[in-house]
């Protein structure tokens, strides 16, 4: 893992954020609108927004019953990976999310952190890449959009083939490790 020390000042670090929503804003409006009005509040905070995804639907994962909008961004910015967790779970806050405790409930804003350009992160409270990322088409499919050639630090694949494996129907080949490049 690269030290976060050891940057020179003014580097970025580049990551891959997933979006979900499936609960209607009172002021933002449907879960679509709520990811756009997400996207300009990264941009507000200072985040540089690199590349959008289009938003697509899909069914809830767990005890919800309505369906989310998701996408995702690649992003730059030059906070490390905590501190990036810490704003992207207050803006989450200020959209009304709030923590129960219930995974995969009906949540209005939902922003994971699923790759940097920093390789493997583990804490207690966060983890990159995202655990359960490479068997989510909710996730890969809209990320292959903006990142295709990003390359899963804990493997070889790439955003591209991972999503290919996912949601093709016939076999395809085992990745090969060529270069090994994480990030953008």
């Amino acid at each position: 893992m690269p030290k976060i020390s050891d940057r020179p000042p003014g580097s970025v670090w580049g990551y891959l954020i997933a979006l979900g929503s499936n609960q209607r804003h009172q002021r933002h409006g449907s879960p679509p609108q709520v990811l756009a009005a997400a996207l300009a509040a990264l941009a507000q905070e200072g985040l540089t927004v690199e590349a959008v995804s289009h938003f697509i639907t899909s069914a809830p994962v767990g005890p919800s019953r309505r369906r989310y909008a998701n996408g995702a961004a690649r992003i730059a910015t030059p906070l490390a990976p905590p501190a990036l967790l810490a704003l992207l779970q207050t803006i989450e806050t200020r959209f009304g999310r709030v923590r129960r405790g219930q995974r995969w409930g009906t949540r209005t804003l939902d922003l994971d952190i699923v790759l940097w350009s920093g390789g493997a992160w583990r804490t207690k409270t966060l983890t990159i890449p995202h655990p359960r990322f490479r068997t989510r088409a909710f996730v890969l499919t809209p990320a292959v959009k903006v990142a295709p050639q990003w390359r899963d630090p804990m493997g070889t694949c790439t955003i591209r083939h991972l999503h290919a494996r996912l949601t093709q129907p016939r076999a395809v080949r085992r990745c090969v490790a060529s270069r090994l490049r994480v990030g953008p």
